[in-house]
């Protein structure tokens, strides 16, 4: 059997865009949404497409669009986003062992495009056995292609919501649940990882109503101690 060709900055660049595709369709019609919802909630096509490209959290950037239209404060609505966000640093403790001999110039935008989406293919890529150093440049291409997707979809969503009112009625919500599924569900791999995943889900529906989407950060805390008991556990039956 041919051994693979070496890989290249440019050949894992354009892998990790191609790895990003399946997950690109789900969160299309998730940021169509969001340009459409936030024109419809009172921001101006300017200040929606900055939240896009200076903010870029998807989630974050619906939770903001609600509360400005609820009239909610600037404080109110800074702490709810950053509570939500929070998961993220979970994922840079994830990434961190891989990424810690990158100078500062790869790491405040790697850092900065960090999406759900980029970090389930990344982590992949980052935990293959293979010794290349170009790691790095397979995320920079994920994060690209999703950063590129966001925007386009964002400026739709403001055309669309121009023209077209109830965008949370369009029905197209449902991708992003679908593709959150597809981000998880390869990566349980072993008895704690699925351990955590079930005890986070039951988590976060027992959580789901505590206030600043709270809930969201006790299912993850809740989440990693069952899959760290149970990798324990089974450290210590072997």
């Amino acid at each position: 059997m041919r051994p693979a060709p070496p890989s290249t900055r440019r050949s894992e660049f354009v892998a990790g865009a191609k790895a990003t595709l399946p997950l690109i369709l789900g969160a299309m019609p998730f940021g169509i949404i969001f340009g459409a919802i936030a024109v419809t909630n009172g921001l101006s096509p300017t200040g929606v497409m900055s939240l896009s490209l200076f903010v870029f959290a998807g989630s974050a950037q619906f939770i903001a669009a609600g509360l400005v239209g609820a009239g909610a404060s600037v404080i109110f609505i800074i702490l709810t986003t950053f509570t939500v966000n929070l998961r993220h640093a979970l994922y840079s403790v994830s990434l961190a062992p891989y990424m810690k001999h990158l100078p500062q110039k790869w790491l405040l935008p790697l850092g900065f495009w960090l999406t759900d989406e980029s970090y389930a293919v990344v982590i992949t890529r980052y935990m293959q056995p293979d010794d290349t150093p170009h790691k790095h440049w397979f995320f920079f291409g994920s994060a690209v292609a999703m950063y590129s997707n966001w925007q386009l979809c964002t400026l739709i969503g403001i055309i669309a919501g121009q023209s077209i009112p109830d965008a949370r009625g369009w029905g197209l919500d449902f991708a992003m649940v679908a593709t959150f599924i597809g981000i998880v569900v390869p990566l349980l791999r072993t008895r704690p990882m699925l351990i955590a995943t079930l005890v986070a889900g039951i988590s976060g529906l027992t959580f789901h109503d505590l206030p600043n989407q709270l809930g969201l950060m006790v299912a993850s805390l809740l989440g990693i101690a069952a899959g760290y008991i149970a990798e324990h556990s089974q450290e210590k039956a072997n």
